[in-house]
């Protein structure tokens, strides 16, 4: 297996780990109010957040033989945002948080977790 292949392999399956969201559960999410409002929002436009939720559920959709090294990248992003967002947790019940609804937005719902 070659470096290349090795690393999409950890990327994959760190990916479906982090990723804890269905692609219709995501796409219903994304939906909503809640999900188009957080995030960073960039000139009034879709939140960077809401824009890679998009991306992730036809990463999902995907077969993973059909995988670019584009969509490897943006998994590696999705990866690293959701490490550090969790690192980040606010105290306290979150149920109803920015922070929450950030993390669903990359297709991470912290409470699937407790």
């Amino acid at each position: 297996m070659s470096a290349v292949a090795a690393d999409d392999e950890e990327t994959w399956d760190e990916f479906r780990k982090l990723v804890n969201m269905t692609p219709g559960d995501l796409e219903k999410w994304l939906g909503t109010d809640e999900s188009r409002s957080a995030g960073q929002h960039k000139d009034g436009g879709e939140s960077t957040g809401h824009a890679s939720g998009r991306r992730i559920v036809e990463i999902l959709r995907a077969e993973r033989g059909d995988l670019t090294e584009d969509d490897h990248a943006h998994m590696r992003k999705v990866v690293g945002y959701i490490n550090r967002h969790l690192a980040q947790r606010p105290s306290g019940d979150v149920t109803d948080t920015r922070w929450r609804h950030s993390l669903m937005n990359w297709g991470h719902d912290p409470l699937a977790d407790d």
